[in-house]
């Protein structure tokens, strides 16, 4: 018997009886041979404890966080500064431990969380409603697809190819189950295509999705997209920064209907890439279908303040058939760091946080397309990220840089082929001008030296 495994060989044999089957194999009789693995797995053999510890330590040191570079990367997860205040609250045992607040007159202080939480997503977009949070950015938008597709039963999605990469797949994947197809608009000088997105738009369009601003970094025109949008009926989402809402008109502004986004920026640290947490606000006709917890504001019959789970649409709490998602649970933890964090900046630190960050960014992208061998991508208006099109090939400049101590930002070929000399470069208020200069010198640098070997992007279509 395994050290790991408690079960004997008499405890399987009884389960096998209880069930009434035979055997393993018999059991698992239902399952195509073609995908069972019937070769025993190409392990190596057990380590000791510590000589295990040691390897995964190696590994570990191996890891280059923005604790030991510059970095500039960005595209959805960005390096911002965590107060100290966000682990000394999140660390306490009443907020640390509790699962999903079952009891509401036992559960006061996280349902009051949750409400705190829900007001301050609500004031940052404009938007009457907010959900007690979902698991991350991407899930988020797809969750916002469903609720549109219970909202008018329609069969198609339009989505901008400025919106994020990742939310986009996960979209698709989920349209899948709902007997939905998706439509792609293309981008035109880096921004939506607002005719091309007219021309899409017909009475079979359940939804639209644009991001703000979009993944290349430019600032959407919502107040032409918004109304083009919405021409035929359909529902409009929009994924949007929170971080830049402080400079940005929010989206319930526009009358958008729906607002999505990730919440990592909001007390969150990277973390290698998680946890986080995924926001979601709507209008109040959707109220009723939108995913996840919502809590609310009450009195007690002796008429105290309390709070209580409003709304549960999960299949755990109602009928299947009226569920409108399956999310088991909010990111309620990572949620709160995001109402501390957005209480320790307040109305105006909000603003100026974006307003340092529009002033780095404008610097940054001078500097950089001053550079010989770098021109911006686009022309449009951004807040905190801008594209780049580099003259050399850009995996390789981005190692050279590595190799200076700086990241210089994001590879765009990766996630948009006709940007294969493209480079997403991202500011936050921990890169200081003394930063912008050093990734100016190196980046310019390593551009020339790629330009000087030959190496130039290939099948770059910028």
């Amino acid at each position: 018997m395994s050290r790991y495994t408690s079960a004997t060989d008499d405890d399987r044999r009884e389960m096998l009886e209880r069930i009434g089957v035979g055997s393993i194999e018999e059991l698992f009789a239902d399952i195509p041979e073609a995908v069972r693995q019937r070769e025993p797995l190409d392990l190596p053999p057990g380590k000791p404890e510590q000589e295990v510890y040691g390897y995964l330590r190696d590994l570990a040191a191996r890891n280059v966080s923005t604790e030991d570079e510059i970095s500039f990367a960005g595209a959805g997860m960005y390096d911002h500064y965590v107060p100290a205040l966000i682990d000394s609250i999140l660390s306490r045992s009443e907020f640390l431990t509790p699962y999903t607040p079952y009891q509401p007159e036992i559960s006061q202080g996280g349902l009051q969380v949750m409400f705190e939480y829900q007001t301050a997503i609500s004031e940052l977009t404009a938007l009457p409603v907010s959900n007690a949070s979902v698991y991350e950015g991407p899930s988020a938008l797809a969750s916002a697809g469903y609720l549109a597709k219970l909202h008018n039963g329609r069969t198609r999605f339009l989505v901008s190819r400025g919106v994020h990469p990742h939310a986009r797949e996960t979209l698709a994947t989920m349209s899948v189950g709902w007997g939905t197809t998706i439509d792609e608009v293309p981008l035109a000088d880096g921004a939506t295509d607002v005719r091309a997105l007219r021309d899409a738009l017909g009475d079979d369009v359940c939804a639209v999705f644009l991001a703000q601003p979009n993944f290349l970094g430019a600032v959407e025109d919502l107040a032409e997209l918004v109304p083009a949008a919405k021409e035929t009926g359909a529902v409009l989402v929009v994924a949007c920064d929170p971080l830049t809402l402080g400079v940005l008109k929010p989206p319930g502004d526009f009358g958008v209907d729906v607002a999505v986004g990730e919440g990592q920026t909001l007390g969150n640290r990277l973390d290698y890439g998680g946890p986080s947490f995924g926001f979601f606000a709507a209008a109040q006709p959707y109220l009723r279908k939108m995913p996840g917890r919502i809590a609310g504001e009450t009195t007690d019959v002796d008429g105290r303040r309390g709070f209580v789970l409003t709304l549960q649409t999960r299949e755990q709490h109602i009928r299947r058939e009226k569920a409108t998602h399956n999310i088991c649970t909010a990111q309620a933890l990572n949620a709160l760091a995001g109402v501390i964090y957005l209480s320790w900046l307040g109305r105006r630190g909000i603003v100026e946080l974006g307003e340092l960050m529009l002033q780095r960014t404008a610097y940054a992208r001078e500097r950089l397309t001053a550079l010989d061998g770098v021109e911006a991508l686009h022309t449009q208006p951004v807040v905190r990220e801008f594209a780049v099109t580099l003259a050399a090939d850009v995996e390789a400049v981005i190692e050279r840089c590595a190799a200076a101590g700086v990241n210089p930002g994001y590879p765009l070929g990766a996630d948009y082929p006709e940007h294969a000399d493209g480079l997403l470069v991202a500011l936050t208020e921990q890169r200081s001008k003394a930063d912008i200069d050093r990734l100016a010198e190196v980046l310019g640098e390593a551009v020339a030296a790629e330009r000087a070997a030959g190496r130039t992007p290939a099948g770059a279509t910028s």
